[in-house]
């Protein structure tokens, strides 16, 4: 009598699924991105895309002046960036800071990938119409922005990170109407302006390493770590 054959499963029975590290790793990252909500993230995020595309096509405008064409762009990309400031926010503080070794990791990417995904987004809606400054403007706004909500995050928490997107955009709408232009205010300047790129990339890249290496404060009593 031996045990040859024991480990066999019966005839029918369903197949034991695999559970090798890259399965692990690929069930951790959305587990991650489910808890904070990436999947409707990425739903508005398409929304403000359509929202975009319906602006342009039908010459919405929401002020007067030379300026007004690019409002409602301005308009959709900082609540884009606001969408991606909110989704740094965990249900679950402490423990998952204090379990998870990945987790930095997993800020980064979907961090990254929501970045990315809302400026395709915009740039598939700005096929409605003509996009003032073009892509390279709609990319530099967004990072730049969504870089505004991440320090929001990391000062005041991620339920809270969309307030600095929308101080930032009413900052824009002034700048706009009284003529004045500063790289740091980096959607006042031309598409190809290097001050305004090197602005916006220092503000994303900050946003970015605080919210990767310290984490979003939790509560008004937290302290992001």
């Amino acid at each position: 009598m031996t045990t040859a054959g024991v480990r066999r499963s019966a005839p029918g029975a369903t197949p034991t699924p695999l559970t090798g590290p890259g399965q692990a790793w690929l069930r951790m990252a959305w587990l991650y991105l489910v808890s904070r909500h990436a999947p409707a993230a990425t739903g508005l995020l398409a929304g403000f895309g359509a929202l975009l595309w319906a602006a342009l096509h039908w010459h919405w405008n929401v002020a007067g002046g030379s300026a007004a064409a690019a409002v409602f762009p301005l308009i959709t990309e900082a609540g884009a960036a606001a969408v991606i400031a909110v989704t740094t926010y965990g249900p679950f503080g402490e423990p998952e800071r204090a379990t998870g070794r990945w987790l930095p990791y997993l800020r980064l990417g979907a961090t990254v990938a929501l970045t990315a995904a809302a400026i395709g987004a915009l740039a598939l809606g700005s096929t409605g119409g003509v996009l003032p400054g073009g892509y390279a403007a709609l990319a530099r706004n967004v990072a730049g922005i969504t870089g505004v909500g991440l320090l929001c995050a990391v000062v005041l928490g991620g339920m809270l990170a969309w307030t600095g997107p929308m101080a930032y955009l009413v900052l824009i709408e002034s700048a706009l109407a009284a003529g004045l232009t500063t790289p740091w205010v980096w959607p006042t300047r031309p598409p190809l302006d290097r001050g305004g790129a090197i602005c916006a990339s220092l503000v994303f890249a900050a946003g970015l390493a605080l919210v990767t290496i310290r984490g979003v404060r939790e509560s008004v009593r937290d302290t992001a770590t």
